[in-house]
């Protein structure tokens, strides 16, 4: 039952040190994470988001590099 619309989740299990799990437990208490998994979840999330991001920015070529630094050259930054 439940809505159609709604997709079924799916669920693996992964292994964390017992002391881990133990410190996310206590860190959790009185927010509103109702388990481990939840944070872990949300954290990951997070971390993976956060590369992602990193990932989009603009890097330069070399080509462009090489041209900011004869830029720099002629105004006198670099040597």
């Amino acid at each position: 039952m439940g809505d159609e619309g709604e997709k079924e989740r799916k669920y693996t299990t992964v292994s964390i040190p017992i002391q881990l799990y133990e410190k996310i437990k206590q860190r959790i208490e009185g927010t509103g994470f109702t388990s481990v998994s939840d944070y872990v979840t949300y954290v990951l999330r997070e971390v993976l988001a956060s590369l992602e991001e990193e990932e989009k920015e603009e890097v330069f070529t070399k080509e462009e590099e090489e041209k900011v630094k004869e830029r720099l050259r002629a105004l006198g930054y670099l040597d």
